[in-house]
């Protein structure tokens, strides 16, 4: 069975324009996706990139450009200007990983929900009662947010040594067998690479 891993941010806009066609992608396939949270500004500062708040203005302002187009073509309501945003990505990060071990409800609904709460819904995924409806609406219990604190913890930092390593430098980021896939407009190409194989 194909493996891909899934290296994700929750305040990343282009985590949140993929929506679960990652996960769809994968079934189709008969792969596994396993879902890798990462802290995506200690990412940035570890591979070279930069925070989008210590961007040049006209890079800052082509990203949103970027992600309002990118919005337009999925078809995906989105707030360019987010109240709630960077948020502290690791408290969903954390109750993502929760719910992977899990495994009570749909992994791919819980990361849709998070970061459309942050990108659609002006919700805080920093708050534990954001996590909780959007762990409840995915078919979770909501205790899991307060579960698995220290694992999640363990397992978030690692994702981001195992990204360094496997040469991840944004989110999405998707690899199978080595073979890089970067952002949410290469889902066509990581398709064609899992069809091919």
């Amino acid at each position: 069975m194909m493996q891909i891993d899934y290296y994700m941010a929750t305040i990343s806009p282009f985590t949140y324009l993929c929506g679960t066609r990652p996960a769809e992608i994968a079934a189709k396939h008969g792969a596994t996706l396993t879902y890798k949270p990462l802290d995506i500004m200690a990412l940035f500062g570890r591979t070279g990139g930069t925070p989008p708040k210590d961007r040049h203005e006209n890079r800052k302002a082509y990203r949103l450009v970027e992600i309002r187009r990118t919005a337009a073509k999925v078809d995906m309501p989105i707030n360019l200007q987010p109240a709630h945003w960077p948020a502290n990505p690791a408290p969903s990060s954390y109750a993502i990983i929760a719910a992977a071990k899990d495994g009570s409800g749909d992994t791919a609904a819980l990361v849709a929900r998070l970061t459309r709460a942050c990108w659609a819904e002006e919700r805080d995924i920093a708050q534990d009662d954001v996590i909780a409806d959007c762990l409840e609406a995915a078919g979770f219990d909501r205790a899991l947010v307060d579960k698995g604190m220290m694992e999640g913890a363990e397992i978030y930092a690692r994702n981001l040594e195992q990204a360094v390593a496997a040469g991840v430098f944004g989110a999405p980021f998707f690899i199978v067998d080595g073979e890089p896939f970067w952002g949410q407009d290469r889902l066509d190409d990581l398709d064609a690479f899992l069809a091919a194989r």
